[in-house]
């Protein structure tokens, strides 16, 4: 079942810019935030509550049913302690091939077993190769009580024994990945009778923690949320920095940006699409206007992270609170000195373990 539109969330938005005083006139107002001809005041005005149901009312359109499965690779691992069967399996997204990753511990009976989704960071797609080893790691013991599903995103490789598998279609970090992960998760209800579809979480990094708080937005089967260093909110301070770099023409090295750049920022420069065109783009990447709609939801971010500054998990934390959330349903920890990096994030995988373990038989959850 598909989440409603939502009640638009009125949060304050501070922008953080020089004023500048006319030179020639004394009487003049604030000159407009005008950079090679964009209109930044304009372009991250906060968004109107229009504009948020414009794009929930989108998101209910979009098909991620599941469509042409087939199984690719099918390969008996052993995890920690824990024998499992692993399938690389293609299928079909708005007319395009993807891959993705379904782990399914030994032995289990139908219906049984939670799952948890994995969406990664970056923009080099998913190594399954590298992911399974860190299993034990991130889920100790509980390695055999989860479905794991690990999608990658179009345009991206899905490596698995040294071979790899290419998503199809062009990149669209933080939109349609969603619809990826989506359909993959639809995938392995479908194609893994031990999977229980009334318990799903998802654990995202970076960009895929992004990715997993709206893909909790979009689908309300989702139970709870564990998310990463994640970005939150297009239209603040930081998006504005990078956006304003980007035209700059000194854009950083950011997972994401290279796409915004070249498929929005510079033909925004150029004239060839206008402010309305983006703004759109920015609403339906940023978490933090969909709130509401959020299952039981767990943050972790560092105070020294300097690929997504904190300020984006301190924006989500404000708007949560402002909605009356607070524990056990929605925790946040913040680590002084951390990096993006969670190994740098001291205490995050225990209780990011003991968060997930709300799903197992005989958990009292929080929602």
């Amino acid at each position: 079942m598909m989440r409603g539109c939502p009640r638009f969330v009125a949060v304050p938005f501070v922008l953080s810019v020089l004023v500048l005083a006319s030179a020639c006139d004394d009487s003049a107002g604030p000159a407009d935030r005008i950079v090679e001809g964009v209109d930044l005041d304009l372009l991250f005005a906060e968004p109107s509550p229009a504009e948020i149901d414009a794009i929930a009312d989108e998101w209910e359109a979009r098909d991620v049913s599941v469509q042409s499965v087939q199984e690719v690779v099918t390969s008996a691992e052993t995890i920690g302690e824990v024998s499992a069967t692993l399938r690389i399996v293609s299928h079909d997204v708005g007319g395009m091939t993807h891959y993705g990753a379904i782990l399914v511990p030994d032995g289990a009976a139908p219906g049984s077993l939670p799952v948890l989704v994995y969406t990664h960071g970056g923009d080099g797609g998913v190594d399954i190769d590298e992911l399974l080893p860190l299993l034990p790691v991130l889920l100790g013991e509980m390695v055999a009580d989860f479905v794991l599903v690990a999608p990658a995103f179009r345009s991206e490789p899905l490596v698995f024994d040294g071979a790899e598998y290419l998503s199809e279609g062009a990149p669209s970090p933080w939109d349609l990945d969603v619809d990826d992960a989506l359909a993959l998760l639809n995938v392995a209800l479908e194609t893994a009778p031990e999977a229980d579809p009334e318990r799903i979480a998802v654990v995202g990094f970076s960009r895929g923690a992004c990715v997993a708080m709206l893909m909790a937005e979009r689908d309300s089967r989702i139970d709870l949320v564990v998310e990463f260093h994640g970005p939150t909110d297009f239209f603040g301070p930081f998006v504005q920095e990078v956006v304003e770099e980007a035209l700059r023409g000194t854009p950083r090295d950011l997972p994401g940006l290279a796409y915004l750049d070249t498929t929005f920022i510079q033909p925004l420069k150029d004239g060839e699409l206008t402010i309305e065109d983006v703004r759109p783009e920015l609403v339906r990447r940023s978490p933090v206007y969909f709130a509401e709609l959020l299952p039981q939801l767990q943050v972790h971010h560092g105070t020294a992270d300097e690929t997504v500054p904190v300020g984006e998990a301190q924006r989500l934390i404000e708007v949560m609170q402002g909605l009356g959330r607070g524990e056990p349903e929605f925790e946040f920890y913040l680590y002084e000195g951390g990096t993006h990096n969670p190994l740098t994030l001291s205490g995050s995988i225990p209780r990011t373990r003991d968060f997930l373990s709300r799903l197992l038989p005989g958990a009292v959850t929080a929602r």
